[in-house]
Order: C-alpha cells, then structure tokens, then sequence
C-alpha cells in the first residue's frame, strides 16, 4: 500500500473544506482537472474511498473519518511548525549574549545591535563590556558566543579572526589651535596636556605605539581607563588624545575634533570565539554586521572640517 504524501494530505483537506473540487482548486491556487486526477489517483492508491460524491459535491466518506482526523492533526501541527518558525525567524523566546571591548562598543556595537534588532526584532540581546583581560573566562564559562576586542587573544582554547583594519585619530576640543590643522603629527602633541590609558594595557600600548616609533617619550597628563572616559576630558578641555576611528566612530560629536594622524598607524578589530564551538545563526548575523559597521567607519575620508 502506498503512503500519502504532503501534497496529498493537502489535496484532501482543501477538498473537505471547499466541498468541491473547484473551491479546493481556489483554495490552493491551482487548476481544477489537477486536482481532481489527484483524488481520484490518491482513493485507487489506496484503495479506499475518501469522499462521496453528492449532486456535485464532495462529502467525507464515513469510513474514512479517521484519516479526516489525522490530516486535520496534522495540519494542526504545521500550524503550529509555521508559528514556531515564524517566532524564530523574528527571535522570540531567544536570546544572543556576545561582549564587546569598551572601545567598541560605544557607536559601532550601537549600530550593530540597531540592525540585528531591525532584522530580529524580538531578539533578546545581552551585550557586556569586558577588559581584555576578562575574555577568556566569559568565552570559556559559556556566558556568551563571541567577544569583539581590539587584540587577539592569546589562548589555545579560543579562536581569533580579523574583523577589520582600522587608524588612529587625534582628537582635540573643538576650541583648540591644533583643531585648525587638516593632519596631526605626534610631534605636534608633544608639551601638549596628553590624555590616554596606561601603555601596559594591550589598548593604551597600541595607541603608544607611534609615538615609541618616533622616538617621544610620553608624558601624560592624565589616564583614563577606557576610550569614552579620554574622550569626555577631551571635550571638557582637559587635553588631547589619540584614540582609535571606532571609538569616534559618530557622525556628530559635539565639543571633540577628529583629525587624522600624520604617521601610519592602525588598530584592529578582532572576533573570539571558543575554539569549536558552533555558533547561532544570530550571532553569525552579528558578526556580518560588525564588519559591515566597520567597513563603513573605515571608508570615511574625513571626520570634521578644518575651522578657517
């Protein structure tokens, strides 16, 4: 004996329903002669009559009310398959937690959340902010899928891929003479107020790093421990800084001038995973967006217009 397919069980619900064959031809968006050869081929294969044939209408045979049950389950299932996928597709009763290097997490990963959110609109996101040093365990103890930092972690239990190539910029207050300047050098800040993070950070190192290349010796004024608190004494007047593109990555930034520096210098953007570890569909989504945030800080040309 032959077992019915979907089609078939579809056929013969849209027949019950409609009453005929033209209403389940409507129903289903297709011809009529299709859909009677299919009932007539479907009773033969079976060898059991499914509907009684009255004055042109299609009447559930009464030996066959058990199989009329079972497809009325069954589409009671698809039903319910179709909504379980339809609140997937939008992210109900899920959630994605992945984390961020503060530097980050600022404008990009506002963004980044914006279009996930756009995509997945009843997503639970949990985003959390961690030092470099607090990677590791939230990677390993489970308590989120990925980690979005400015270095690689060195861990032979974690993955590292490069999400983007960024540069440093200056920044200075809105008011001060090096504002004027289309370009900055690091010889330019030197006897300025400094405002930036301890050198023995992998962060405050890599913003170091040009002025170690050019043979200054750094004095700072002041240290903050993470970008958005270098960029608030900036706009307050309290000095100048060199920061990464991503943490000045808003289009407006009232009180703060973002000039480019002078020497080559790059940061990066890194995304860390535990090492086999299969990631969600939301959090791969995540991921294409950061790049695409990335890519899109990165192709500015410029920040903010010289004052004349």
């Amino acid at each position: 004996m032959r077992e019915l397919t979907l089609r078939q069980v579809e056929v013969i619900r849209a027949v019950m329903m409609a009453g005929t064959i033209q209403g389940a031809a409507k129903l289903l968006n297709v011809s009529a002669p299709g859909i009677s050869r299919l009932v007539k081929h479907t009773e033969e294969s079976l060898g059991i009559r499914l509907f009684e044939r009255k004055a042109g209408l299609f009447v559930p045979a009464s030996e066959a009310d058990t199989i009329f049950e079972m497809v009325h389950q069954v589409y009671r299932q698809m039903e319910n398959l179709n909504t379980a996928v339809a609140s997937l597709q939008k992210g109900e009763d899920v959630g994605l937690a992945f984390a961020s290097a503060p530097s980050i997490a600022q404008f990009i990963a506002a963004r980044v959340v914006r279009g996930v959110r756009n995509r997945f609109p009843d997503l639970f996101i949990d985003l959390n902010i961690l030092k470099i040093e607090e990677t590791v365990d939230y990677l390993l103890l489970d308590r989120g899928e990925f980690v979005v930092m400015s270095s690689p972690i060195d861990n032979s239990a974690l993955d590292n891929e490069l999400l983007a190539r960024g540069r440093l910029v200056v920044i200075v207050a809105d008011d001060h003479p090096l504002a004027a300047k289309s370009a900055i050098s690091v010889h330019d800040l030197e006897g300025e107020d400094f405002i930036g993070v301890d050198p023995d950070d992998p962060y405050g190192a890599l913003l170091a790093k040009p002025f170690r290349d050019a043979g200054i010796t750094l004095r700072y004024a002041m240290r903050g421990r993470f970008a958005q608190t270098v960029v608030s004494f900036v706009r307050h007047g309290l000095g100048v800084a060199l920061i990464d593109e991503f943490s000045v990555a808003e289009v407006y930034m009232p009180g703060v001038t973002r000039r480019p520096l002078v020497e080559r210098a790059e940061i990066t953007a890194w995304v860390v995973t535990r090492k086999g570890r299969h990631l969600s569909s939301f959090a791969e989504y995540t991921i294409e967006r950061f790049r695409r945030e990335m890519a899109t800080a990165i192709a500015r040309d410029s920040w903010d217009a010289p004052q004349c």
